[in-house]
């Protein structure tokens, strides 16, 4: 569900079968109907109707046991979703030329919706896994090289409506900004030719990230490393990665 005020002409039974779909995929294991039709408030027989529906298309799989998880279509969609970015031409591939002569995992990410959305990712051994920041995931614009080196080319008030937009902001570590306030103090404080954009453990404890908004773009990309010191040459490369997008 969003924030947005019911529609007119809400389809209920569409609603509802939505509603299962996101009790299965929050719950930590397979659940049996009866504890879907309890979490959503269902009667037992709709959701009966609306799990064997849901099965019968490919979104959920009844297990041997009689419990419910998450089926096959699901995954698809999510791949038919990060397929419908237009990406700059041959951003996959500049990805992993970036993560294979840095050794630095590679981020693309855009704003979408009004939310950071990292787009594609390539891994790379010197940086920690970063389950936050995956393909398809939202993330952290507050706290996130990639999210403020795009917070940072918008227009003051569409980057405070971006801000506000979160409500109060998460805190990840001790470091990262506590409100929209902070964030703006942070980027009116970088040199105005600076084009890469850093934070320093903001996101995660003992993990340094590096931005660049791709120019001419809606889209950024970065890099991760373990510790709180980003290399110099990693950063050059990222810069020059930049520029090949921009470009391509």
């Amino acid at each position: 569900m969003t924030g947005d005020a019911q529609p007119s002409d809400l389809i209920r039974s569409v609603s509802r079968a939505l509603r299962v779909l996101e009790e299965v995929a929050r719950a930590d294991r397979p659940l049996p109907v009866k504890v879907i039709a309890r979490r959503c408030g269902l009667n037992l027989s709709t959701s009966y109707h609306l799990v064997r529906t849901l099965c019968y298309e490919g979104y959920l799989h009844r297990r041997p046991e009689g419990d419910y998880l998450l089926g096959s279509k699901v995954a698809e969609r999510f791949h038919d979703m990060l397929d419908g970015f237009e990406r700059p031409p041959h951003a996959g591939s500049v990805l992993r030329h970036l993560a294979e002569v840095t050794g630095h995992t590679a981020y693309l990410a855009q704003f979408a919706d009004g939310r950071l959305l990292v787009v594609d990712v390539a891994e790379g051994p010197r940086s920690p896994w970063l389950e936050d920041l995956q393909a398809g995931l939202e993330t952290a614009p507050h706290a996130t090289a990639l999210g403020k080196a795009l917070l940072r080319a918008l227009p003051a008030r569409d980057r405070r409506e971006i801000l506000t937009g979160y409500g109060r902001l998460p805190r990840f570590t001790s470091a990262t900004p506590a409100t929209v306030e902070d964030v703006e103090e942070e980027l009116a404080g970088l040199p105005p030719g600076q084009v890469v954009v850093e934070e320093h453990g903001q996101f995660r404890e003992q993990v340094a990230c590096a931005g660049v908004v791709v120019a001419g773009t809606a889209w950024a990309i970065g890099i991760s490393t373990r510790g709180l010191e980003l290399p110099a040459p990693a950063v050059a490369l990222l810069t020059a990665a930049a520029r090949d997008l921009a470009g391509a």
